[in-house]
């Protein structure tokens, strides 16, 4: 079977990503599929920096305002929904552009990952549980860490849902895929990978910026929107770096200024994740964008035409 042609543009938050992939998307017919573990719940729109209601206008975004936070989701979920996206923008003969800064969710795009493969064991997933609850989060990360390091490294210790299910897995001598052991795959798709990136420095000034601006357009509120909504704090959506501090701040743990800080910091830190993870493909053609932004993009269409034809 002919494998479908996929553009992917990868890259960290606040790298410009969304720019270049609207018009890449104009220049070549494209439509974007969302590669953003935040951007498809509904209502979280600031803490996730979900594309403008221009950038919407100016090309066609898939995979954004899927999910209700209430319910859980994964990258075998992502993997099926997305790639229901790629093959409809395929058949009507446009360019699929997969675009974000998700590394399990791209992965899940570009390789062979197998989700089906991890097994099952109630007793010791409720032993992990109880563990959890009496030590603490940073205690069955370590646990992880013994087990299968790989995980630890992508999973965040605030997870326990996912630690648990990959101390399930290594323990059955089944690890979840990770980026080391899937990448080798061919995948059903035939993917030409582009990221995006800038000056480390400006890129965290860049982040700063960006959530100075999301509390100015009213992040608080809109975590407190979604409190009320009766999405608990404990769910997996609201662990996401600029909610989690907000409802740090809103507990009374942290005071404002507080937490502020400690989105920017984590989302530098994220980005730092970020880069890590993209920089192992070896078929990623980078561009830097500090300075510019259309050579980029005027070399992206050169490819991705010669690429569909």
């Amino acid at each position: 079977m002919k494998k479908i042609k996929v553009v992917v543009l990868a890259g960290p938050t606040a790298s410009g990503k969304t720019e270049c992939a609207v018009r890449l998307a104009q220049n070549t017919g494209g439509e974007i599929i969302s590669a953003d573990s935040m951007q498809i719940y509904k209502y979280m729109d600031i803490g996730s920096a979900k594309p403008t209601a221009e950038e919407r206008a100016a090309a066609v975004h898939h995979m954004i305002d899927e999910i209700d936070p209430a319910d859980d989701f994964s990258a075998a979920k992502y993997r099926e929904l997305a790639g229901k996206y790629i093959r409809r923008v395929h058949d009507e003969g446009k360019v699929p552009i997969v675009e974000g800064g998700t590394g399990l969710y791209v992965n899940s795009i570009v390789s062979d990952m197998d989700f089906s493969s991890t097994s099952s064991n109630p007793a010791l997933r409720e032993e992990l549980r109880l563990e959890a609850e009496k030590y603490g989060g940073g205690y069955l990360h370590d646990r992880l860490a013994a087990v299968d390091p790989a995980a630890a490294e992508r999973i965040h210790p605030n997870n326990v849902k996912k630690m648990i299910r990959a101390i399930e897995a290594a323990e059955a001598g089944k690890p979840i895929p990770s980026f080391s052991n899937a990448a080798a795959g061919t995948g059903e798709y035939d993917c030409l990978m582009f990221g995006i990136t800038r000056d480390r420095q400006l890129l965290y000034d860049r982040i700063n910026k960006r959530v100075d601006i999301m509390i100015e357009d009213g992040l608080v509120n809109e975590v407190k929107e979604i409190l009320g909504r009766g999405i608990s704090s404990d769910s997996i959506a609201m662990k996401g770096i600029g909610y989690k501090e907000i409802i740090g701040y809103l507990d009374g743990r942290y005071s404002f200024d507080e937490a502020v800080e400690l989105v920017k910091r984590n989302t530098r830190r994220y980005a730092k994740r970020q880069l890590t993870w993209f920089r192992r493909y070896k078929d990623m053609i980078w561009y830097d964008v500090t300075y510019c932004t259309d050579d980029a993009v005027c070399d992206m269409t050169g490819r991705v035409l010669n690429f569909i034809k």
